[in-house]
């Protein structure tokens, strides 16, 4: 059962129509224990970030006990910080919310990734070939963190239902018995729905697509040092082009929780193909 938006549900309403809110002022504020942290030395040179699961596992770091455990208090406190300014700003969501991975980002954004598909400098939206979340949002708190005063750089691409449209000839439905195989190879940590395989479809064709790189609609914003920002990365078209030291916090919601369940992927791409994905 879908809950109607209330009148104290603006925050909710805007943040699924629009895809992104920024928060004024520093919400979130590094303590003097914890600047130093805010370094590529932790990092372990492999991992992308340096992450903080809900168990507790720290991944991503040098191996160094003391420094791990740090890290781990740090990104734990931007975790608890997360939580409840999402639980503050928008109530409706408290009981559905489901703690994904904390993340600190070290690495400066222009270096880019090998891969094309790992490149977050491309306009995309978020969907994971590992973790396919079965029509649950994707929802992200991001703080710059920059100690020298950095901005960090995003480009902005097109509402998500004109994205899908772009893409819908090249988006494949999944093969017989494809969800059960890859999880029973441990190939995806949960069954992939049918609405998980186009979303993989459509980040994978916007990302691999060189022209629509090149030409599609975007714009830029700057998110200085000390900015928070909140946004669905699901829906929203988005690419980081610059910037260094970042921390973020992912939460998943179902359509349950959702102010206006029609701005949901999900429900766009139903309306699109006429059949149930999830």
């Amino acid at each position: 059962m879908i809950a109607a938006a209330s009148t104290t549900d603006n925050f909710a309403l805007t943040l699924e129509r629009e895809g992104l809110i920024v928060l004024p002022g520093q919400p979130f504020v590094l303590t003097t224990d914890e600047t130093d942290l805010v370094s590529p030395r932790f990092s372990d040179g492999q991992a992308k970030n340096i992450s903080l699961a809900p168990s507790g596992v720290v991944r991503g770091a040098a191996r160094d006990p003391t420094a791990q455990i740090r890290l781990a208090a740090l990104m734990a406190r931007y975790r608890a910080w997360a939580e409840s300014l999402i639980k503050a700003e928008a109530p409706r969501y408290a009981p559905w919310l489901e703690t994904g991975r904390t993340s600190l980002r070290t690495r400066e954004v222009a270096e880019g990734s090998k891969s094309p598909r790992g490149d977050d400098r491309r306009l995309h939206i978020d969907a994971f070939a590992s973790q396919p979340t079965g029509g649950r949002r994707i929802l992200r708190v991001f703080t710059n963190i920059n100690p020298a005063g950095e901005p960090r750089i995003w480009r902005m691409g097109e509402p998500f239902e004109t994205h899908a449209h772009r893409w819908a000839t090249r988006l494949r439905a999944p093969l017989p018995g494809e969800a059960w195989l890859l999880s029973r190879l441990g190939v995806t940590r949960a069954t992939r729905t049918p609405y998980d395989t186009l979303m993989l479809g459509l980040h994978d064709a916007s990302k691999l697509d060189v022209r629509y790189q090149r030409e599609a609609p975007r714009r830029e914003v700057a998110f200085p040092a000390g900015t928070s920002w909140i946004v669905y990365t699901d829906s929203t078209v988005h690419a980081a082009i610059r910037g260094q030291f970042c921390l973020e916090q992912t939460f998943y919601l179902p359509l349950e929780a959702m102010a206006d369940p029609q701005a949901a992927p999900a429900w766009i791409l139903e309306r699109m193909v006429g059949r149930r994905l999830c």
